[in-house]
């Protein structure tokens, strides 16, 4: 793998055409780097922001070797990248997070198994693939449970809870449809934080500070900074990160989800990208995750991060954005991202509003206001 440094001028392919790609691309271009991005839609988010569009399907392999031809590094800003073309993108030395947290994160049992492995605390979980190994599983697991698709599957999709025994015919016939899927025990938590982390290629991690998250219909709703929990989840969430980032060779921007009990952590989900959870970085830290994450996959050195104190960020979704436009003369100091999507729809993700302050406690008044926007 190259591990030389890219400075301002080389060109960082981007596969994957979102948001999150457009907020990568902006702080690249920022830094001076090109860009060219594989999206099989045209004018996407990060096309808008780019010097290229290679307008294909991201299996494409053509479209992939495209892309390797003009670029010297790529990256991606989600996690279902095709397989076999990360591995192509390995061994032509353009992809430093190579494939291997690819794979970790789009199986949720090779997830777990990782974690249970290095000791991690998790849900206790079950694979099962037909209706007779969900029976037995449940049976061990108990109820409630939840039962998730072992590939694929975010913001809610591919999965289903089990709070009944009335939902086990349901649950059956959801396995039978999904072939593999892992049944977990449903965790009572008090709240859910991420951590969002970089690593370089030198080994060298960086930390942001621990978010608090906050939910509707499974979409990320809002994000509160620093979390409002006890000093030692904060201590016990970012060694639990640096332990899988260790663990699996992270480079780049990574993060993980987790849900807190007491002081006790139970680690649900892990991304290997920038997150929606840390959007707040960009104006609320010295470094973004995004800026963190082009260092890290072009070998620059990683910026020790620094935090202003207080951040709340708030996801618009497409019913979101006209009740907070309406309203953006009574929050102070909002830092608006849109994302360039063509269709408005609900539940779609179109920007997001941050408030950052000196310290969390300031921003009160914003996240009782956001709660009263939200009602309307």
């Amino acid at each position: 793998m190259r591990q030389n440094r890219l400075y301002y001028g080389s060109t960082i392919g981007i596969v994957g055409g979102g948001q999150l790609g457009r907020m990568m691309a902006t702080a690249a271009k920022h830094m001076g780097y090109r860009i060219v991005v594989l999206d099989p839609t045209e004018d996407c988010p990060t096309a808008q922001v780019s010097d290229h569009h290679i307008i294909a399907d991201y299996a494409d392999k053509e479209a992939i070797r495209q892309l390797a031809a003009q670029c010297d590094v790529v990256t991606y800003e989600f996690e279902n990248v095709d397989l076999e073309s990360a591995n192509y993108l390995q061994e032509k030395g353009l992809l430093p997070q190579g494939s291997k947290q690819l794979r970790f994160t789009q199986d949720r049992e090779d997830e777990k198994t990782l974690l249970r492995e290095n000791g991690l605390p998790i849900a206790p979980f079950a694979i099962v693939t037909d209706g007779k190994q969900l029976q037995e599983a449940i049976k061990e697991i108990g109820i409630p449970s939840v039962l998730k698709t072992c590939r694929g599957g975010y913001d809610g999709k591919g999965q289903l809870k089990i709070e009944t025994e009335a939902n086990v015919a349901e649950a059956i016939q959801f396995v039978e449809k999904n072939g593999r899927c892992i049944l977990e025990q449903w965790v009572v938590f008090d709240k859910e934080v991420s951590v969002v982390l970089t690593r370089g290629l030198d080994g060298d991690i960086t930390f942001f500070p621990v978010a608090e998250n906050e939910h509707k219909h499974h979409i990320l709703s809002k994000t509160i900074v620093p979390a409002r929990v006890p000093m030692l989840v904060h201590e016990k969430a970012l060694d639990a990160a640096k332990v899988i980032a260790e663990s699996i060779g992270v480079v780049g921007t990574f993060a993980i989800e987790m849900f807190v009990r007491g002081d006790a952590i139970y680690i649900n989900e892990m991304a290997p990208r920038p997150h929606n959870s840390g959007h707040y970085t960009i104006e609320a830290c010295n470094v973004s995750q995004f800026e963190q994450h082009v260092r890290a996959i072009c070998g620059l050195p990683l910026v020790p991060v620094l935090f202003h104190g207080g951040a709340v960020m708030v996801n618009l979704l497409g019913e979101d954005v006209e009740p907070y436009m309406q309203k953006i003369d009574e929050l102070t100091g909002a830092q608006i991202h849109m994302y360039g999507k063509s269709e408005n729809k609900p539940k779609r993700k179109m920007g997001h509003i941050t408030f950052v302050a000196n310290e969390l406690e300031q921003l009160q008044q914003i996240i009782d206001d956001a709660i009263q926007i939200e009602k309307v």
